[in-house]
């Protein structure tokens, strides 16, 4: 059985699934890690989801407000042992639809090149390569995207 919650980031499975996750792109990343790992504080998100396979939590995401029409995602993240049952793509979804209730007009987020993994689940679920935006303009690793989540875009 799957189980999607919402949370925030003192929730303590999120905050142990994330330390995994910095622990898998301090090794991706080497010495860039760093740079990266200033703007990826869990601090105070709000807007957490974290998936559940029998119980068990395999999967989460967050996101959080980047300007008044957009909320970044965050901190995306499936445990090695889960990944390709398409639980990736269930937590984007239910964070699209948060941000979507909570009247954003699209999310944007940021990869990197070392995750051609996480570039192919984004462009698969509708997102649109753009410019760098933010502390990731002009980074060589960096891969920005966004996506239209307004209710009419979604139901097309």
């Amino acid at each position: 059985m799957i189980n999607i919650i919402r949370t925030n980031s003192s929730h303590p499975d999120f905050i142990h699934l994330v330390e995994m996750l910095d622990a898998e792109l301090a090794e991706r990343d080497g010495k860039e890690h760093a740079f990266y790992d200033q703007f990826n504080k869990v601090t105070n998100i709000q807007h957490v989801v974290v998936l559940y396979e029998q119980n068990h939590p395999v999967a989460c995401g967050a996101i959080k407000k980047l300007d008044n029409d957009s909320m970044e995602v965050k901190r995306m993240y499936t445990i090695p042992q889960r990944r390709g049952n398409g639980f990736a793509t269930q937590i984007l979804a239910a964070l699209e639809k948060w941000a979507a209730e909570l009247s954003y007009a699209k999310c944007v987020l940021e990869t990197g090149k070392r995750q051609p993994e996480a570039i192919k689940l984004y462009e698969a679920n509708g997102y649109k390569s753009i410019p760098n935006y933010g502390q990731y303009a002009g980074v060589e690793n960096s891969v920005c995207f966004e996506k239209d989540i307004t209710i009419h875009s979604l139901l097309s």
